[in-house]
């Protein structure tokens, strides 16, 4: 009994430090060289503004949502026109959903270390490919 009162304390304060992670990011949003700003748009088409890291392979440019928190991928999916600003200059885009052997070499190409993975929870990945209008 004292063990699994001790995995659940333990279980707890590790679900503590994923939302405090998440939260802080959510907040502070970094940004610098290699983010871009995506402006998505809800059901009601108000814009919503996101700092993501750019991922890059070939010509292509791609974000992915690396964490639980990911309400700009679900409205990227729900209405693909999105804009984008990097370094300042602003374009509109079509988001487009990777799966299968992109989805595969960009996992490859662009791997999350276990540290990030472990104070994010451990999150699925999902690219989406940024095509210019």
């Amino acid at each position: 009994m004292r063990l699994v009162r001790i995995l659940v304390i333990l279980f707890v304060v590790y679900v503590g430090i994923v939302v405090v992670f998440e939260s802080l990011l959510g907040w502070v949003q970094p940004a610098g060289e290699g983010t871009l700003v995506i402006t998505t748009y809800d059901e009601q088409g108000a814009p919503h503004e996101r700092v993501l890291a750019r991922v890059e392979s070939g010509e292509d440019l791609y974000v992915s949502a690396n964490h639980w928190p990911r309400a700009w991928y679900e409205q990227a999916l729900a209405n693909p026109e999105v804009l984008v600003t990097i370094d300042g200059v602003q374009g509109a885009y079509r988001a487009i959903p990777v799966s299968g052997v992109e989805h595969d070499r960009l996992m490859a190409e662009h791997p999350h270390g276990f540290g990030f993975r472990f104070l994010t929870g451990f999150p699925p990945r999902y690219f989406v490919r940024l095509e210019p209008r």
